[in-house]
């Protein structure tokens, strides 16, 4: 219903009781709610709480610094925006913040650490060390056991202190070999990182163009209500004149109840969209977020790609195909490293002890006395000649298994850019059918609404017509998010995401 506004200055004249300032009190509150103040004269409003401030002012001191200190921090959280995040600034965050691609440089830090402690066991081993003992009777039984012992005089206490090297100089080269198996492995974890990050960027694509469409399902759902309840006042001013009939009215309101519930059902989704995409960024579950969707989803031209472009660009980029010819490299170096173990071990030791007292040579003496060796020593397990048949055969199995894993996954990257190709020149097939649509529906909407106005057509075909049109649009934004999310899967597969 439409008001009159009338200007304050003349009910103030008219009016000046209590009953004329709550008054402008309700029309104040009116002014600042209407999305049309800007639109009106608001003078008296600014007059009226001029007022209001003032009687707050003499009456209540501390109420109205109050309402001063607290009014522009309640302004600002009201005018404040959110700046939308557009998919690259997504992708810069997730690489940053996700939980996933940082146990992955976990993982990857590790097998770095890994080489280093493969690299120290090139180091010789020195150790040092001593003891305290208490020494027993030193007794010779130099004419049997049974005869009377000769006891030589010692001190009752020891001690001693030395230390012990010991510096691999060969053995079949598996200290070095096991460094080139630590780089191996560390060159696979990165390869896993970055099939990692592809996932989670074409997740948080997913996510977004989730989000990106059911902010137009939204918008799309919400004009329709507002025509829809247009519509149905029409309908109801036609029932009033005995045009049409109640059941137009009834199922009018139907379709509107259908409308309300799809558009709650839809803000839900939208709810969740945003959920997994701060999660996938790493930020909190309710993190304030926004995207710029009102821009047109141009969709992109793909003519010059083509299928065998994209299968090279595999083979040379692809993170699963370079794992896959990781552990192949991996299993050669273990064959090597497992064929090593008949080979024999050459090291150069050293140790020097002072030890007190000295009863290990004769004579025998109380004073502390210094004795040390060095020497080279070669040792070669026998055992290994017969245990190490099973342990080679079993690698070069391993071997066998990385070879066909490859074969594996180039046949499944075949297949895989193969299907993304597809599904990506079958979303732009979608995307002009479903223009072509658009326009189709929205003229035959356009002729049932006016054909139903003149009492030529039932309320049935005119529903059936809108509803063709609204999914039109919601088949029209989907293809467009297909085409782009398809893009994104083939590029993620290819290894250039």
């Amino acid at each position: 219903m439409e008001q009159k506004i009338i200007k304050p200055d003349k009910r103030i004249l008219r009016h000046p009781s209590e009953e004329t300032d709550k008054t402008y009190r309700y029309w104040l509150a009116c002014a600042y709610a209407s999305p049309l103040m800007p639109l009106c004269d608001l003078t008296f409003a600014f007059d009226a709480f001029n007022k209001m401030l003032k009687n707050c002012l003499k009456a209540k001191p501390i109420f109205g610094i109050l309402l001063l200190l607290v009014a522009p921090a309640i302004w600002a959280q009201q005018t404040e925006k959110i700046a939308p995040l557009s998919l690259e600034e997504m992708w810069t965050v997730a690489e940053k913040n996700n939980r996933q691609l940082k146990l992955s440089d976990l993982d990857l830090q590790q097998s770095k650490l890994a080489i280093l402690e493969a690299k120290d066991r090139l180091l010789p081993e020195l150790s040092v060390g001593g003891d305290v003992k208490l020494n027993s009777k030193f007794l010779i039984y130099d004419n049997g056991l049974f005869a009377a012992p000769q006891d030589v005089p010692v001190k009752g206490y020891g001690y001693g202190v030395g230390y012990n090297l010991n510096f691999n100089l060969y053995n079949g080269g598996k200290d070095k070999r096991n460094i080139a198996l630590k780089k191996e492995e560390t060159t696979r974890k990165q390869y896993e990182a970055e099939q990692q990050k592809h996932h989670v960027k074409y997740d948080v694509a997913v996510a977004y163009f989730d989000l990106y469409k059911f902010l137009h399902f939204y918008d799309f759902l919400d004009a329709e209500i507002q025509a829809e309840k247009k519509q149905m006042r029409l309908i109801e001013s036609l029932h009033n004149n005995g045009t049409v009939l109640k059941s137009d009215v009834l199922r009018t309101s139907v379709k509107l109840a259908e409308l309300e519930l799809n558009i709650s059902d839809v803000t839900k989704k939208i709810e969740i969209a945003k959920q997994r995409l701060n999660i996938l960024m790493g930020r909190a579950n309710d993190a304030t977020l926004a995207i710029n969707y009102t821009d047109s989803a141009a969709v992109d031209v793909f003519e010059d790609d083509h299928y065998t472009a994209y299968v090279d660009l595999a083979f040379n980029e692809s993170p699963a195909y370079k794992i896959a010819h990781s552990d192949i490299k991996w299993s050669e170096l273990n064959v090597r490293q497992m064929k090593a173990m008949v080979l024999p071990q050459v090291s150069l030791y050293a140790h020097y002890n002072y030890t007190y007292p000295q009863i290990s040579f004769y004579p025998y003496s109380n004073d502390l006395w210094g004795f040390g060796q060095t020497g080279i020593k070669v040792q070669y397990a026998i055992d290994n000649l017969f245990k190490s048949k099973h342990t080679i055969a079993h690698a070069q199995v391993l071997r066998n298994e990385a070879q066909e894993k490859a074969n594996v996954q180039k046949d499944e990257i075949y297949l895989q850019v193969k299907e993304a190709y597809l599904q990506r020149q079958q979303a732009l097939e979608r995307v002009k059918t479903a223009e072509q649509n658009i326009l189709k529906t929205t003229e035959t909407v356009r002729v049932i609404r006016s054909s139903y106005l003149n009492q030529e057509s039932l309320l049935t075909d005119l529903m059936e017509a809108e509803n063709a049109l609204l999914e039109a649009k919601f088949n029209l934004t989907t293809a467009q998010t297909n085409v782009k999310v398809s893009h994104i899967r083939l590029l993620a597969i290819v290894g250039i995401l």
